[in-house]
């Protein structure tokens, strides 16, 4: 067992490397990967979840801790193997033309990933949108961010995306979100009592925040009837804009039937111009007027 240990399989500048200094070296970095994933989780639940921070704040400083950990692991791990300052140096170089080639989007999202922890542009828990994709933050991870949509399907989002693409946070700085709500009436309606019968409305739901109160305007005239804009304030719905528009939409539906309101009716006009000839009814059809 002892000649197998001290086999020698290759050489490391000056240092021959071993099996058992590869051994230990494997040992070193698997230890390294553990601590790291200990710590980042004993910092962001235990330590760190007795403070005021938020869960994406605690989070970003757990996964940074992991990061050095690992990183400091791997500068340990090296040792055995003959690995100094000048075989990184020369590495470095390696890996520099290595980029060069293929690695740069790793590379380019690894960055991205740090810049959003601690920028904290999006956080675990945000509702977000950037480009196509809408849906809560549920990890970000070194190379990508992972986005849960509101069909339970989860996104794995490259981290540059979130740096060079503009993005919608909607939970940025404060977790709640203004909805608009369009509705349209016909033109015979006081536009003051289609007011009231929003703002009646936006006060049934348990949804909607009293502080900022909603607000109705009047967007204009529409050849369909009066067009109005429902403002709503939601802190619960944050990440269910679709649940929350349907359960406005069915409130005001409610309150405009109640008190008379009428809906606009869709109407076709068909005008012929004077000496078009005009097509008879048939004998017997519905439009036979004898």
């Amino acid at each position: 067992m002892g000649n197998f240990l001290s086999t020698r399989l290759f050489r490391v500048g000056e240092t021959q490397v071993t099996v058992s200094s590869l051994l230990i070296a494997a040992a070193i970095i698997a230890a390294s990967l553990l601590l790291s994933r200990l710590v980042r989780n004993l910092v962001a639940d235990r330590l760190l979840g007795r403070t005021r921070l938020t869960a994406g704040t605690r989070y970003a400083i757990g996964r940074v801790l992991g990061y050095v950990i690992l990183f400091l692991g791997v500068l340990v791990a090296l040792q055995p193997l003959g690995v100094n300052a000048t075989t990184l140096a020369v590495f470095g170089g390696a890996l520099g033309i290595g980029l060069g080639f293929g690695l740069q989007d790793i590379v380019k999202n690894f960055v991205a990933g740090l810049v959003i922890l601690i920028e904290r542009p999006i956080q675990v828990g945000d509702s977000i949108e950037v480009g196509e994709v809408v849906g809560e933050v549920t990890e970000i991870r070194g190379r990508a961010t992972v986005v849960r949509t509101n069909d339970d399907i989860s996104l794995i989002v490259p981290n540059s995306k979130f740096i060079s693409d503009t993005v919608v946070n909607r939970s940025f700085r404060q977790p709640r979100v203004r909805y608009r709500i369009p509705v349209t009436v016909a033109s015979g309606n006081d536009p003051a009592h289609v007011e009231a019968a929003l703002l009646e409305a936006a006060s049934r739901s348990e949804n909607v925040l009293t502080d900022p109160e909603p607000k109705v305007w009047f967007e204009g005239f529409g050849e369909a009837g009066l067009r109005f804009e429902l403002l709503c304030w939601t802190s619960r719905l944050l990440h269910s804009a679709g649940a929350f528009r349907s359960e406005i939409n069915r409130l005001v539906y409610s309150a405009l039937t109640a008190r008379g309101i009428a809906l606009p009716t869709p109407q076709l006009d068909v005008r012929l111009p004077e000496g078009a000839p005009r097509a008879s009814a048939r004998p017997g059809s519905v439009y036979d007027s004898r």
